[in-house]
């Protein structure tokens, strides 16, 4: 089916994509968060003017054809912006199918883990815990990701013993069957990573996140072959020639592709497949309660080695102001720790009206 229209609707955090086909059929779908607003120029200018005019059936083409029309501009940007078509044209299928994207994927309905994962670091350690423990007995989830270190932090700490600190402080207050791990967002050289690694290891955490720069495959792969803790990563990486070589070398034990950073969910599935491929699970990066989280979910209920467990955002309107009013009707609910994806058509989820109304719009179609 040939596609006509081509619609953003953006706010800096934010941007949905809408796909209207020639029967006046439609599918919705995202553009990475973050700078959401500049992401919806790029659509415009370097991603809709090649897709208008092609069909639905195109997809695995126009992902891989599209970046070579941009050639000169070579970057996460591009990927950002595909993702809004990649992701509303998986909506367009499964609503003419009257299926769930999980199970055009091969996959199916159902509920999945999930752990609650906090995004902050300026939250105390006690507080930190009280607030899982509130989570734990009000949604039932058993496991939970919190910061060690600073964001790119050059080995320090958030503030001074911070992180060792936390760690037994939520290990206390959890209890020895909640699952722990932490996310160090590229702070640690890989000597202080591995030193920290071994407090880790001593109190049961089971997930070292990005513990050095992401940029810098060998630190951690040299913090890899060092402990036995799970070392993950990979949420920022979207160079398929970069999954290669990051997978190759095991610099990870387990790959955290991001929907959304990746381009969507062509691209995404060859990550995962390559994961596969080499024995290693894929624990997608989804970190708000945006479109990415459902396509995650989706993801998970479809490739054979999906991970543990969905990342799921805890961030409340203080964090996150903006993500609050985006549906018709929540996608996310969680029940005994565990998040459900539903036998709808498509991503199973309506844009909120009202928040349309207010956004950005832009549009590019097809010329008569």
């Amino acid at each position: 089916m040939k596609i006509t229209k081509l619609e953003t609707f953006s706010i800096p955090a934010v941007a949905f994509t809408r796909l209207t086909t020639e029967d006046g059929s439609t599918g919705w779908g995202q553009v990475s968060t973050y700078n959401a607003d500049i992401t919806a120029q790029v659509f415009h200018r370097q991603v809709a003017r090649w897709a208008i005019g092609r069909d639905t059936g195109d997809l695995g083409v126009l992902v891989s054809e599209i970046p070579e029309r941009e050639h000169k501009f070579p970057g996460s940007y591009i990927y950002r912006a595909i993702g809004g078509l990649d992701t509303a044209i998986w909506d367009w299928r499964g609503k003419q199918a009257g299926k769930p994207v999980a199970e055009l994927l091969g996959g199916s309905a159902g509920t999945i883990r999930a752990y609650a994962s906090s995004m902050k670091r300026d939250i105390t350690p006690k507080d930190e815990a009280a607030r899982f423990k509130r989570l734990q007995d009000a949604h039932g989830f058993d496991a939970f990701k919190f910061r060690v270190g600073s964001e790119c932090g050059h080995d320090k700490d958030e503030w001074p013993g911070r992180s060792e600190e936390i760690v037994p402080t939520v290990r206390k207050a959890l209890g020895e069957s909640a699952t722990l791990l932490v996310d160090a967002n590229s702070c640690y050289s890989p000597a202080r990573a591995i030193e920290l690694g071994a407090m880790l290891e001593d109190n049961g955490v089971s997930h070292f996140e990005e513990p050095c720069p992401y940029w810098e495959m060998e630190q951690t792969a040299e913090v890899t072959k060092a402990l036995s803790i799970d070392v993950t990563g990979g949420e920022q990486d979207w160079d398929l020639h970069h999954w290669k070589r990051m997978i190759a070398m095991r610099a990870v034990d387990i790959i955290q592709p991001d929907v959304m950073y990746m381009g969507g969910m062509e691209r995404i599935l060859k990550v995962a497949a390559m994961g596969a491929e080499a024995g290693l699970p894929c624990t997608p990066h989804c970190a708000n309660l945006s479109l990415v989280t459902l396509f995650t979910m989706h993801l998970l209920r479809a490739i054979p080695n999906a991970g543990k467990y969905l990342e799921f955002s805890i961030e409340e309107a203080d964090y996150y102001p903006w993500q609050y009013d985006l549906f018709v009707e929540s996608p996310y609910t969680i029940t005994d720790g565990k998040a459900t994806v539903t036998d709808a058509p498509g991503w199973g989820v309506e844009i909120n009206p009202d928040w349309l109304a207010r956004a950005t719009y832009q549009v590019t179609k097809l010329e008569a």
